[in-house]
């Protein structure tokens, strides 16, 4: 199993994830707010957060993925699709909720309120 921290908002999500979860999944599970405007199906960029820790216990980036990217707003070293990026090892991981998905979950969730709105 993988420990998961989600971070944004100020606020941790902290979830236990088998082998083959996502992190789309694993964030829906804790109902961390990560976009996912296509479903998780790699056809956008709303589920992209930073990887900033346990990258190497993730499944390595496929074409889909850095193409979906290329559409992604502020790209880094670290960005990975939620919806593509599952665990292969065991440990913890560490993963920053993007503005680009956080506004895509609230767009998404209107009848959650936006917190950075207040």
């Amino acid at each position: 199993m993988a420990t998961i921290h989600f971070r944004a908002l100020g606020r941790t999500w902290t979830t236990e994830a088998p082998i083959g979860t996502s992190l789309l999944e694993a964030a829906r599970e804790v109902h961390a707010p990560e976009g996912d405007a296509c479903g998780g199906v790699c056809a956008c960029s709303t589920c992209h957060v930073y990887v900033r820790r346990g990258g190497e216990l993730l499944s390595e980036a496929e074409e889909d993925e850095e193409d979906s990217l290329d559409k992604g707003f502020d790209v880094q070293m670290t960005s990975r699709l939620g919806c593509q990026a599952h665990v292969e090892k065991d440990g913890v991981i560490e993963v920053e909720i993007t503005r680009e998905s956080l506004d895509a979950f609230f767009n998404e969730h209107p009848e959650q309120e936006d917190p950075r709105k207040s």
